[in-house]
Parts: structure tokens; sequence; C-alpha cells
């Protein structure tokens, strides 16, 4: 319970964020799931679904998101699904500023739920929590260890959709997350 409140209070610190609204669209999507979450799957920024439900990953990455972390026999209450930037960019793919401002939320956020893996889905979530380019493509399914913390990469959902030859790459490393827990 104390674990919820204070991922609450963060939470709230979002929505009241003056400076994470700025050049972006809709209502901040500060993330769902459990508070005690032993796995985070961290996305790039809200796409227009999101922004207008105030839900992360609800659009078609999400459906594909939701059932690979089905397909490993978690559920969607016992994950936190979350991304660096938590409104809608203007234009297309979030900006470094964009990214490096929305990582001190989200690393609050991972400070209260302390996850055993943080699942970096596609370079934006990659960069904005390892503050680091990651040649996700060529390192998926690997883990990082940096700060003490377990770091699994892996594609976007979204690559998963626009290219189906990436949609099996996917379902393989999801099953590795099974073996780190």
């Amino acid at each position: 319970m104390i674990k919820k409140l204070a991922l609450e209070k963060v939470n709230d610190e979002i929505y009241a964020c003056m400076i994470c609204p700025i050049g972006k669209t809709g209502v901040a999507v500060v993330g769902e799931g459990s508070a005690n979450a032993r796995v985070v799957f961290i996305g790039e920024a809200p796409g227009k679904k999101e922004a207008i439900s105030g839900r992360p990953f609800i659009g078609r990455s999400g459906q594909l998101l939701r059932f690979l972390i089905r397909s490993i026999g978690l559920s969607e209450e016992e994950v936190y699904i979350t991304s660096p930037v938590k409104y809608l960019p203007l234009r297309g793919t979030p900006t470094k500023k964009d990214i490096d401002h929305g990582r001190e939320h989200l690393q609050r956020q991972l400070s209260v739920i302390n996850p055993k893996i943080i699942t970096l889905l596609g370079n934006v979530a990659a960069y904005g929590v390892l503050q680091e380019k990651v040649a996700v493509r060529k390192d998926h399914g690997k883990i990082i260890e940096k700060d003490g913390k377990k770091y699994f990469i892996t594609l976007h959902p979204a690559a998963g959709l626009r290219f189906p030859s990436l949609k099996k790459l996917l379902l393989e490393d999801f099953k590795k997350i099974n073996s780190l827990l």
C-alpha cells in the first residue's frame, strides 16, 4: 500500500507538471499497472488513442504488447507499462529535450516500483532510461546491467506490426523475460 501511494504521488506530480505538455497534445499518460511490478515495460510516448484516453499502449502496438505480456504468463495488472514521454508529441518521435525531461518523472516511478527487470521497448525507451544510444535491432534480447538494475532490450511492438519478420523476434525476446524472473 505504501508503494501504491508513493507511485500515486509521483503520478500526481506528472499531472501537475507545467513542462511536460509543452509542444505536445492530449492528456498525460503516466502509466498503469502494479506499484509492486516485477517487470516494467517502457515504450516511447503516447499515441493518439493513448493521448485521448490517458492509458498507455491501447492502440495497435499496445494490443500486441499486451498479447506478448499474456503470452509469457503475466497479467497486465501485475506489470507496469509506461514511457519516458508522458504526452503525445506534435511531430512523431519525441525530441531529445522531451525525453530528457520525461526521464526525471520516469526515474521517480522506477525508484518507487523497483522492478526486477526493466524492459526497454525500442530506441527511445533505451535512450530515455540509459541516456545512451543502444543498437536495439542488434542487441535485442540482451540484458544490460547498470547501477544495480537489469534492463532487457527488445524492439518496440510497432516494429513487429510494420515488419512481420520482427514480430517473431519479439515473441522470442519475451520468452526470455520469463527465465529472468
